[in-house]
């Protein structure tokens, strides 16, 4: 039995230029629990979601009732728990009655010396023209930044601490649950300096790492990132690109990847099979069952045992 990290890139419940619906969100949600379900005989699974889409529609919702705005953190619970739900009601339907599911609010630990805090990096929210963008910035002390021709109010992305639920994800695992947790790389808390009170963060932990963490702290042997490409690229939409089958973490650092996108995966899946010595795999979502029993995808770890023990990669 192994026990399986699955993090549901964004795309998993909403596609490109889709519109932000339920049905729409409803639909992938199905498309999701279909390539997952298979994961669930004979292993232990615990699946983490992104959740962008779904917090810039609650952020707009809000621009109908004047005032204040809901914080971030309140925002991302408020996904975890409405994807959660999808995904959990979408798996339900394809496995065993008798097969128990549940969905965790997961709080994660953010420093407060990060320095993340002092260059605010990610866009969120609706755009608008610079002089809309820079009012909205005094107003509410944002921090806003060009985005194309427009302008988005951008907030930290910190490096996930600790994930303060994983004690209720062990325990669960330990009686056969599917569980979902860690949605939008979790809700972000910090302790007030000095103090042991917990409260609340203005800013968007990333996915992967988050999950890359709860993989680690559970023990897991199989990490896998599931996104819109069926692997990692080198020289990605150029002539040459060549599609990696498998490397060593210390073979990828000889190239680099997009910091907006596959850039965060292969350093999750890295940090993920330096410190525990298992696989990472990166792979389309339909893709997940083959990715992990190595046949599609990209795998990151050791030296497979069919490998050459001088290669440290090799493309497809």
């Amino acid at each position: 039995m192994a026990r399986i990290v699955v993090a549901l890139g964004g795309n998993a419940l909403l596609k490109r230029g889709e519109a932000l619906t339920a049905s729409n969100q409803r639909r992938n949600a199905r498309i999701a629990a279909e390539a997952l379900a298979p994961l669930c005989a004979g292993n232990e699974l615990v699946i983490t979601h992104g959740n962008g889409p779904q917090v810039g529609l609650l952020a707009l919702q809000e621009l109908a009732y004047p005032g204040e705005d809901s914080p971030l953190d309140v925002l991302g619970a408020e996904t975890e728990g409405m994807i959660g739900y999808m995904i959990e009601q979408e798996l339900g339907n394809r496995l065993p009655f008798e097969q128990p599911l549940a969905t965790l609010l997961t709080m994660v630990e953010v420093d407060p010396d990060d320095p993340a805090f002092a260059d605010p990096t990610k866009f969120v929210g609706q755009v608008y023209d610079e002089a809309e963008a820079k009012a909205e910035a005094a107003a509410k002390g944002w921090t806003v930044k060009p985005d194309g021709d427009k302008w988005r109010r951008v907030v930290p992305s910190p490096l996930p601490k600790r994930i303060f639920q994983i004690r209720p994800v062990q325990w669960l695992l330990e009686k056969g649950t599917v569980v979902i947790a860690a949605g939008g790389g979790g809700i972000p808390t910090m302790y007030e300096k000095g103090t042991r009170r917990l409260v609340g963060v203005e800013c968007v932990i990333d996915k992967d790492r988050a999950t890359a963490l709860l993989a680690r702290e559970i023990g897991a042997s199989v990490f896998v990132c599931a996104t819109d490409a069926d692997a990692v690229y080198v020289d990605w939409a150029k002539p040459g690109q060549k599609a990696i089958r498998w490397a060593t973490p210390d073979a990828m650092d000889a190239y680099s990847f997009p910091a907006g996108t596959m850039g965060p995966k292969v350093e999750a899946a890295q940090e993920f099979a330096r410190a525990t010595g298992g696989r990472s795999v990166i792979c389309a979502l339909a893709d997940v069952p083959a990715a992990v029993r190595g046949r599609k995808g990209t795998t990151i770890g050791s030296i497979p045992r069919d490998g050459n023990s001088e290669e440290e990669i090799a493309f497809h």
